[in-house]
């Protein structure tokens, strides 16, 4: 995408978030080809990107709560910090994604890859796993309290389900 069409998605988007859906629109950048775009510290909450490709963007501390990243690609994406509470990333690709200190409480993680992704420090706080792939991820000092999984979530070798307590099925 054109940096000059993504800044003017950007600041449509960031006057309507302001003016509370009465001014400006909301960003649809759904299947927008976002490869290695430079978006941190960028407002994207409640934005549509469902299906885009945001393979190794960076998206340090950017905003993407509540943001629809339904099958996107981020994998290999800086997300360091991020903010995807409340976020469906339902069937996205996050494969060797780095979510250090990420804040995914409530995310929708229904069916996502996650394997080689760092979630070290990271928030999973009643985040959806049902279905996730976690295979190497990084799951060092992550919240996983109420967290939700079930049969079908995929853990990393050797990781031990039972030293997390608050975990529901």
């Amino acid at each position: 995408m054109e940096k000059e069409k993504l800044q003017e998605i950007l600041k449509d988007h960031a006057l309507w978030l302001k003016s509370e859906g009465e001014e400006g629109k909301r960003a649809n950048l759904s299947g927008a080809d976002l490869r290695r775009a430079h978006l941190s510290r960028a407002n994207l909450e409640g934005a549509y990107l469902l299906g885009a490709d945001l393979l190794g963007a960076d998206l340090r501390r950017a905003n993407l709560g509540k943001a629809y990243l339904f099958e996107a690609n981020l994998s290999g994406a800086y997300l360091l910090g991020a903010d995807l509470s409340g976020a469906d990333l339902r069937r996205a690709y996050l494969g060797g994604a780095n979510l250090f200190e990420a804040n995914l409480r409530w995310a929708y993680l229904l069916g996502a890859d996650l394997s080689g992704a760092n979630f070290s420090g990271a928030n999973l706080l009643k985040a959806n796993l049902s279905g996730a792939y976690l295979g190497g991820a990084n799951l060092f000092e992550a919240d996983l309290s109420s967290a939700i999984h079930n049969d079908g979530t995929r853990w990393p070798d050797g990781f031990n389900i039972e030293n997390y307590k608050n975990i529901v099925d």
